[in-house]
C-alpha cells in the first residue's frame, strides 16, 4: 500500500472512537486519556533510553507508569493539589532511587531528568485535554483544540510538500520548511474561525483570533521538541503502531504543547 494512503488511514481509522469518547466524557474519556499516556509514556523512554540500553521496564520508568495512571486520576478528579503531590511523590522516588545506585552507577543522575521530564511531558500535558473536557461546554472545546491541531498539522504537511523552498531549523528537522510551517499556521487560523463561527457563536472573534494563531505557533514547536529528543536518541519513529506516522507520540506530539495552552486561554481568558 502506497505510504500516503497508510498515512491517511492510520490517521482516520481512529476518528470513530475518538470522537464517541470525547462526547462520552466522564471516566470512559478519563481511561482513554490514560492508556494514551500511558503508551506514549512507553515510547518516549523506548527514545529516550535507547543510548545508556535500559529497560523501559526499569524501576524509574514503572514509577513513571505509576504517576502517570495517579496524574491522571487527578486530572479526573480535578484536583491542582493533587497532581502537585503526585509530580513531588514522582520527584522524591527517582531521588530516592538515585542514593541507592549512585555508588554503582555514576550515570544514574542522568536516568532521573529523563525520567521526570518524561513525567512532565506526556501524562501531565496530557492530563489538560481531561480538564478541557471536564470544564464548561468542554466536549465542544475539546474538538476545538483537536481541529486545530490536526488542521494546523495537515496545513503544514500539504504547503511543506508542495511549497517548501527554505528550510526551517535544518539541524532538528531537515523535511521542515518555513513555507511548511505558514502553512499550518495560517490552516490554524482558518479552521479555527469556522469552528468558532459553527460551534463556538458566543467564543469573542479577537480571543478565537489569539486562541487559533498561538496554537499555530506552539503546536509545530511541540512537534519540534520530539524531533529533538529522536536526534538526542537517534531513533526514527517513537513506535510503529501508527502506519504511516511511527508512534503515537509522533502523532499527538503537536497536541501536547497545544493542550495546556487551550486549557489556559478558556479557563482565564474567555
Amino acid at each position: 500500500m502506497h505510504s500516503h494512503s497508510k498515512r491517511l488511514i492510520s490517521a482516520f481509522a481512529p476518528l470513530p472512537v475518538i470522537i464517541w469518547t470525547i462526547y462520552a466524557g466522564g471516566a470512559v474519556f478519563s481511561l482513554l486519556i490514560g492508556v494514551v499516556a500511558v503508551i506514549t509514556l512507553w515510547e518516549y523512554f523506548r527514545i529516550m533510553f535507547n543510548l545508556t540500553r535500559k529497560s523501559r521496564f526499569g524501576p524509574m520508568p514503572m514509577i513513571g507508569y505509576v504517576i502517570t495512571i495517579l496524574l491522571i486520576y487527578a486530572a479526573h478528579m480535578k484536583s491542582f493539589e493533587m497532581t502537585v503531590g503526585f509530580l513531588t511523590l514522582n520527584l522524591l522516588a527517582v531521588a530516592v532511587m538515585t542514593l541507592i545506585r549512585f555508588q554503582s552507577d555514576s550515570t544514574v543522575l542522568e536516568e532521573v531528568a529523563k525520567q521526570v521530564l518524561g513525567v512532565v511531558y506526556v501524562p501531565l500535558l496530557l492530563s489538560f485535554i481531561i480538564l478541557i473536557r471536564h470544564s464548561a461546554d468542554g466536549a465542544t472545546w475539546v474538538f476545538f483544540l483537536v481541529f486545530l491541531v490536526f488542521i494546523e498539522d495537515t496545513g503544514a504537511y500539504y504547503a511543506g510538500t508542495y511549497l517548501g523552498r527554505h528550510k526551517l531549523l535544518p539541524s532538528v528537522s531537515p523535511g521542515k520548511t518555513i513555507e511548511g510551517a505558514l502553512g499550518g499556521l495560517s490552516a490554524s487560523i482558518a479552521i479555527g474561525i469556522v469552528f468558532k463561527l459553527l460551534f463556538l457563536p458566543e467564543l469573542p472573534l479577537g480571543l478565537c483570533f489569539l486562541i487559533s494563531i498561538t496554537v499555530g505557533i506552539i503546536a509545530p514547536a511541540g512537534d519540534l521538541f520530539e524531533s529533538v529528543l529522536k536526534r538526542v536518541g537517534k531513533i526514527k519513529d517513537s513506535g510503529t503502531i501508527m502506519p504511516g506516522h511511527g508512534g503515537i507520540l509522533d502523532r499527538i506530539d503537536a497536541l501536547l504543547f497545544a493542550a495546556p495552552v487551550v486549557y489556559l486561554f478558556k479557563v482565564y481568558l474567555f
